[in-house]
């Protein structure tokens, strides 16, 4: 972009030639003089205004694409969000302590990032995972209380949620119970939605999920509380059909559950082979469905197989009305609360339940301390090594 000097007065423009697009569309100014700072070529995409650019593009020429107001205001984001935490947690009595960033390679989860040393050839630095052993130093010298704003490192294939460095938010605290520690958090994040966006959490105080009853009713342990459209079980009610399906996969451990898709009763034959196709994607072999009519009758193409009192509650199960989409998943727990999470979310998207401008939080708590590992057939830890199993579990551990 050209750079401009332009000296004049600033007035107010006229009735009817206001720009509400821009901030500064209720004034002009009339020009006196006029000097080019700096030419510039056309750039290689818009700098004002949000549109579509290829992220190759993007970091190429990323001095343009820091100026675009949407990365601005990331970075303004961000730059309020860590000075309200730094206040927050240092009113709080934490202290802040910078750990090293050259460090000793430690067995972990992750592959590091290793740095060679010339003073020590042949020898490596290793870039720290997370502070976690560092931290821990912390505490047993007696910081009962300490925060930092870290910059981790790992060497690990890309993923959504992780790429090769990253900034998280690390503290540790000292003779505290859970309560603690969820109370201090909590109001942490509270404040950063409350004072620093214009989003305000759904839940004030967060809701508090049982890992088991999040995964009854969502099918994840991370779930989306902004609507409704929970899961249902209905192996019961399956186990008891002539449908095939239902009853051989409940015989064998395995369990049916859906969901209620409101208002989409209608849905033709390609709609629901689209679903179908959703919930093959994460290990499902198929969609089960049932449309409920305007006058409370019921179609599906396992019809044949229920009965008018099992079609009726089922739909009762999943408070069906008329017009709305029933739709099940029969498979073992982990692949059928899998895909129906998945389909669930993307059900919440297309019918525009899914506000993008409410923070809905929650705690998740109880999670398994192992896990089983079918193919290895042995117990594997469901979190790090760190995490302490609950006191009347103690006795279990081998």
């Amino acid at each position: 972009e050209y750079v401009v000097s332009v000296t004049g007065n600033v007035r107010q423009r006229p009735p009817g030639l206001e720009n509400p697009d821009l901030s500064t569309g209720q004034i002009e100014v009339v020009a006196h003089s006029a000097e080019i700072l700096n030419p510039a070529k056309t750039p290689p995409f818009y700098i004002n205004k949000d549109a579509p650019v290829d992220e190759a593009l993007r970091l190429r020429y990323r001095y343009l694409d820091l100026r675009r107001q949407r990365m601005q205001r990331n970075l303004v984001l961000r730059h309020k969000v860590v000075k309200f935490i730094r206040d927050f947690l240092s009113e709080e009595g934490f202290v802040e302590v910078e750990t090293p960033i050259l460090f000793k390679s430690t067995p972990e989860g992750a592959r590091d990032y290793l740095v060679p040393s010339r003073l020590h050839p042949g020898e490596f630095y290793a870039l720290p995972q997370s502070p976690q052993q560092l931290k821990q130093l912390l505490m047993v010298a007696g910081y009962e209380r300490y925060f930092q704003i870290a910059r981790c490192f790992r060497d690990d294939d890309q993923r959504g949620d992780r790429q090769p460095e990253y900034t998280q938010l690390d503290l540790e605290m000292s003779f505290v119970d859970r309560e603690d520690v969820m109370d201090d958090i909590e109001r942490l994040y509270t404040g950063i939605a409350e004072h620093i966006t214009d989003k305000m959490p759904l839940f004030k105080p967060f809701q508090r999920l049982g890992y088991q009853e999040a995964m009854d009713r969502f099918g994840t342990d991370r779930p989306d509380m902004r609507f409704g459209m929970e899961l249902a079980n209905i192996s019961d009610i399956a186990a008891d059909s002539e449908f095939r399906v239902f009853a051989e996969t409940v015989t064998k451990g395995g369990l049916v559950k859906g969901l209620n898709a409101p208002g989409c009763g209608s849905y033709s034959r390609k709609q629901i082979d689209e679903l179908t196709d959703l919930v093959k994607e994460f290990g499902a072999k198929g969609l089960v469905w049932l449309a409920v009519g305007d006058g409370g009758d019921v179609r599906s193409p396992i019809s044949t197989f229920l009965t008018e009192e099992q079609m009726q509650a089922i739909v009762q199960r999943l408070d069906g009305t008329p017009g709305d989409l029933l739709l099940f998943v029969a498979d073992q727990p982990e692949i059928a609360n899998e895909a129906l999470s998945r389909l669930r979310v993307a059900m919440g998207e297309h019918l525009g339940q899914r506000d993008p401008n409410l923070l809905a939080l929650c705690w998740v708590i109880d999670f398994p301390f192992v896990n089983w590992d079918e193919e290895g057939k042995r117990w594997d830890p469901s979190h790090h090594l760190f995490t302490a199993p609950m006191d009347e579990d103690i006795p279990l551990l081998d």
